[in-house]
């Protein structure tokens, strides 16, 4: 049975009421978030710590890498400070805004201290050195994501400043307990359950303890690691960044999907969770006199996605900042083209290519196609027959298919 839903179940917010410590605060979730529908034990163990600090001045400053679902923002701003929030996912950083927002309806008083979100991977470029009295960080699962955000903490932190950082064990939390003595010169572990760990450390010295630790070329927000592919049959220069998926190399499951997509010259396309946009420039090649919309959900994937179409002087392009299809703000279009991403945190999340698939049935206009690739063990047939009404494959191999529909109605 078609569905004209646009993912309605995946677009549902809810706000709820959680408590750290003696502090209540208001959370927003939905699909799509980190954490939602569970408990991030890192995050928790981070809001019950910012809990119990106390702002040494009037509003001061704190910030937070790796909002998430603004659980530790909104209990920092129930405390009383000032909250810069950065999370480079962008339903995250919305629902940071939210339960901001929702937590500053509950402590009128507090209203006029500043808060900021920040839908962005990096954040010098967007906060001022030696301006925070504290800062978290929910860390990232790769390793130079936690370099790069223990060198921001310590770039943003006034002297005397407090950081402190929380993970997983199998997320490296042992090695970033490490990397924070390298640079601070001292580490603490506050607290550990549940495989996690809560670590701290003050600064004490205006520059790093090692600096070689720090000495890392991306945290020049316009380095861009770029290197010649050629997919689909076209040449060109894809630029990428660390975080962004497949930064190192091309992906295989991209690369077939872009043989096997069929566009039409004069055709509208979407490609929906582009990445660094390597899809983008074979499909904009192929409809020279249509238009291709790229949207993605990852902060730095936006603009390696916009720095991969100006590299390969593709004019019929737009990139554009996404939660799903939001931000197509309900154009109809000839083609979509997917590799959805189907992990949220460690775990298999199939809420998200659910809402993709829903999404690509209300962004195509009757007759209208979709391509999709995906590891050939993802249950999607299922879910593009319930949409669609049946199931076109074009490819299905060892390791990867590519599957799609076409929208009768």
């Amino acid at each position: 049975m078609n569905q004209r839903s646009g993912g309605s179940a995946y677009e549902a917010w809810h706000v709820g009421p959680v408590r750290a410590g003696a502090l209540s605060v208001s959370v927003a979730s939905k699909p799509g978030v980190m954490a939602h529908g569970g408990i991030d034990v890192p995050a928790t163990m981070l809001a019950h710590a910012v809990a119990a600090e106390t702002p040494v001045v009037t509003a001061a400053r704190a910030v937070h890498l790796g909002s998430g679902n603004g659980l530790v923002p909104a209990v920092a701003f129930a405390a009383g400070y000032e909250v810069e929030a950065f999370d480079r996912h962008v339903t995250n950083a919305e629902a940071s805004r939210r339960s901001l927002a929702a937590t500053a309806d509950t402590l009128p008083a507090a209203q006029a201290r500043r808060v900021r979100v920040h839908h962005a991977a990096i954040v010098n470029p967007l906060l001022d050195a030696g301006t925070c009295a504290l800062a978290t960080i929910r860390i990232p699962t790769d390793r130079l994501g936690v370099q790069m955000a223990v060198a921001e903490a310590f770039r943003a932190l006034a002297m005397g400043g407090r950081v402190l950082l929380a993970g997983a064990n199998d997320e490296g939390a042992k090695p970033a307990a490490r990397l924070l003595e390298q640079v601070f010169g001292h580490v603490r572990l506050d607290a550990q359950h549940s495989g996690c760990r809560l670590l701290s450390a003050v600064k004490q010295h205006a520059d790093p303890q090692d600096a070689t630790v720090l000495a890392t070329p991306w945290l020049d927000a316009d380095r861009f690691h770029e290197f010649p592919v050629v997919v689909g049959g076209v040449s060109f220069t894809l630029a990428t960044r660390p975080g962004v998926f497949s930064w190192e190399h091309l992906d295989e499951a991209t690369g077939l999907l872009a043989d096997l997509m069929r566009i039409e010259d004069g055709e509208r396309v979407l490609d929906l969770g582009c990445g660094a946009g390597a899809l983008g420039v074979v499909a904009a090649r192929q409809t020279p006199a249509g238009s291709v919309l790229l949207l993605d959900a990852d902060a730095d994937a936006v603009r390696c996605a916009t720095r991969t179409m100006a590299l390969a002087r593709c004019a019929n392009t737009e990139v554009r900042a996404s939660d799903v299809a939001s931000a197509a703000h309900g154009a109809t279009f000839d083609v979509v083209v997917s590799n959805p991403p189907f992990h949220l945190g460690k775990g298999t999340e199939l809420a998200i290519p659910r809402a993709f698939i829903e999404q690509s049935w209300s962004a195509l206009r009757p007759g209208g196609r979709l391509y999709l690739v995906a590891n050939r063990t993802l249950p999607y047939e299922s879910l593009i027959a319930e949409c669609f009404g049946e199931v076109r494959t074009a490819h299905d191999g060892r390791r990867f298919k590519v599957i799609g529909g076409v929208r009768r109605g």
